[in-house]
């Protein structure tokens, strides 16, 4: 090949070499204006129910926050700022936010399992939505009460100094799940021991049955709990449904018809199921995203003790 050849050859590898390095160059800023300008970009913090954000007890522990929690350093929050409420984040898409004098969730029952953090006691809530990360974490043992919302599942560690601002007072659970349906007229104690005695001690897959409840449950309840999710609970013997009426729309599973009465759920995760037909009433508590196959592990449970 002539010389002219090889200088052609040169000149088109520089060339190609030149336009690799400015794309290079061009992709790293890209990423850089990305990172400082959108993903750095404020965390947004809409405005919830919280009658106790604005008090001196609040303002204590947002003042003693510590700058960086869950890997992530403080940041801040879109104009108008909430009261009482903090943000730490790398990428505000995936942030870590926190709340002072929020109410507890409904799914906090005296069934509810809580975990030591930071000197304080708290209440796990999942996001159980489909494909969210999202999990809340509530002091149950603190007034006001803080929540902690992450994509991480590790315990909210690290804020020993600002929760210590606030009084030590065990919140009150709310009601327990079916504890405000009425037991049913006449015996139906044998029907009831036959159910119990059949109930598996593991509902999808992650629940486990607790045979430790709290005094005052009623007779003829069982409960399955699992971290970070509402209870599972049914109880035995109770009145008929008082949503059902005849006609009403039912799901069949396998040999068992079930009545969904979402009335008696209010503000949770859950519904409340009749099974019908049977020798005596029996409602379940079922978080919607198990309750289709807990329906059927619980209805092989009635057909076992029959």
């Amino acid at each position: 090949m002539d010389s002219q050849g090889n200088q052609f050859n040169r000149t088109a590898v520089y060339a190609l070499l030149a336009i690799s390095l400015s794309l290079i160059v061009a992709v790293l800023f890209g990423a850089k204006y990305y990172f400082s300008t959108v993903a750095r970009e404020p965390v947004a913090m809409s405005p919830v129910p919280s009658q106790e954000a604005s008090s001196a007890e609040c303002a204590a522990v947002i003042d003693n926050l510590p700058g960086k929690f869950y890997g992530h350093g403080r940041s801040d929050i879109v104009e108008p700022v909430p009261d009482g409420v903090a943000a730490w984040a790398t990428i505000s898409s995936e942030a870590t936010t926190l709340r002072c004098g929020v109410d507890l969730p409904l799914q906090y029952t005296p069934y509810s399992e809580t975990t030591e953090a930071s000197g304080a006691q708290w209440l796990q809530v999942r996001d159980m939505t489909p494909g969210s990360t999202l999990t809340t974490w509530y002091t149950v043992d603190r007034a006001p009460v803080v929540a902690v919302t992450t994509h991480d599942d590790g315990q909210p560690d690290g804020l020993d100094e600002s929760l210590g601002q606030l009084d030590q007072a065990d919140q009150q659970p709310h009601a327990a799940p079916l504890s405000q349906l009425q037991a049913a007229a006449g015996d139906n104690r044998s029907t009831c021991r036959a159910l119990d005695a059949a109930l598996p001690e593991t509902l999808a897959k992650d629940y486990q049955r607790q045979r430790e409840l709290p005094e005052g449950t009623a007779a003829g309840t069982a409960v399955w709990t699992a971290p970070g999710r509402e209870a599972i609970v049914l109880r035995c013997g109770v009145e008929p449904a008082p949503g059902y009426a005849a006609g009403e729309q039912v799901q069949q599973v396998d040999d068992v018809p079930w009545f969904e009465d979402t009335t008696l759920a209010p503000g949770t995760t859950a519904s409340t199921w009749f099974a019908l037909g049977q020798d005596t009433d029996i409602a379940a508590h079922l978080p919607q995203d198990v309750a289709d196959s807990v329906l059927v592990e619980l209805g092989d449970a009635l057909g076992a003790a029959d």
